[in-house]
């Protein structure tokens, strides 16, 4: 379910008032008395809840969900749970997005969560530091032992654990950090998603209601930027360390105790297991997963899945005896025949 600390809910409506205002009344054959009082992720949602299923990836996550409503293509309409409402168009995605708008309307989802009246005063432990110009917002939890940089601003809602290090000019936005977290200069935390749809056309913007969530012991490099999720989160574990300029898309998850080195990229909904090393300018392709314990070489552009302990090499990545025998190759190649 969305974080009512970070996106405030306008909620909540019945489904067919969300759909008449919507102009999509005509999706309901008869009146429904459901009301809405969130939105989530298929395998997250419960009752009450509104969730989507846009793609045959989603069908696993549709025959269990606990949503009590779900807008669904055609061809997933069989596999939508008895009791959930189904709500069948060709084209879901659209509508999820507006009615995202509608529940979490724009106006509440300004910078770094401004003007949140309805969260208490910021709770700060003792002996904490703070820099210089540091800008707090509503409901900031700060832990004892903490360090604040001169000029960096921390969104409405956010918590942030005990002994951590927060250099300068950072922004931590619809986040929790833990215990011991280190964010070097210019960090960007919480930042939006890149989700759009229509492409070409209209690129209509897909709200990012997600949040970051970063366990112990982590240290982000200076200049990286870590994009809350679009509904779920964001997760980085305990005792991960990423270097500096490193982009870390919506709804990635990262384990515990992996290195990510400076300049790489992971797109959206990449899942990086425990203990992975991700050599310099690495990227991966999102909606993919590398396996524990693997070694990702720098350039490597990992298009699938990789199981554990991989290693890889080139782009597109392959196992790296493989990349090291084409590069053999080639080579004899281009030297030729010798006469």
């Amino acid at each position: 379910m969305v974080d009512t600390r970070f996106h405030r809910f306008a909620g909540p409506f019945p489904i067919g008032q969300i759909l008449d205002a919507l102009g999509q009344g005509a999706l309901l054959a008869q009146p429904v008395d459901l009301l809405i009082t969130g939105v989530a992720e298929l395998e997250l949602a419960g009752a009450g809840e509104l969730a989507l299923a846009a793609q045959s990836d989603y069908s696993e996550d549709l025959r269990n969900t606990a949503a009590s409503a779900v807008l669904v293509t055609p061809a997933l309409r069989d596999l939508v749970p008895a009791g959930c409402l189904a709500i069948v168009l060709d084209k879901p995605h659209p509508l999820f997005a507006a009615i995202l708008d509608h529940l979490y309307p724009d106006d509440t989802r300004a910078v770094l969560a401004a003007g949140r009246e309805d969260l208490p005063e910021p709770l700060i432990e003792r002996d904490v530091t703070l820099g210089a110009n540091v800008v707090i917002g509503r409901g900031v939890e700060i832990g004892r032992g903490t360090v604040i940089g001169a000029n960096t601003v921390i969104g409405a809602g956010v918590t942030i654990g005990r002994n951590c290090v927060i250099a300068g000019n950072c922004s931590i936005d619809c986040a929790h950090l833990g215990n011991e977290v280190v964010l070097h200069a210019g960090v960007r935390i919480g930042t939006e998603g890149f989700g759009w749809l229509d492409h070409g056309r209209t690129n209509r913007k897909v709200p990012q209601l997600g949040r970051v969530l970063i366990q112990d012991r982590v240290e982000i490099g200076a200049n990286s930027t870590i994009d809350r999720g679009a509904l779920g989160d964001t997760m980085i574990g305990e005792g991960t360390k990423i270097d500096n300029l490193v982009q870390i898309g919506h709804n990635c998850r990262i384990g515990r105790n992996c290195l990510i080195a400076a300049m790489s990229g992971l797109a959206g909904s990449t899942i990086v297991e425990d203990s992975v090393l991700m050599g310099g300018g690495s990227g991966t392709a999102g909606h993919m997963t590398i396996g524990r314990g693997s070694v990702v070489h720098g350039r490597a552009a990992v298009t699938k899945d990789w199981p554990a302990g991989s290693k890889l090499a080139g782009a597109p990545a392959q196992d790296i005896r493989d990349f090291w025998r084409e590069i053999a190759t080639m080579r004899k190649l281009s030297k030729g025949e010798k006469r």
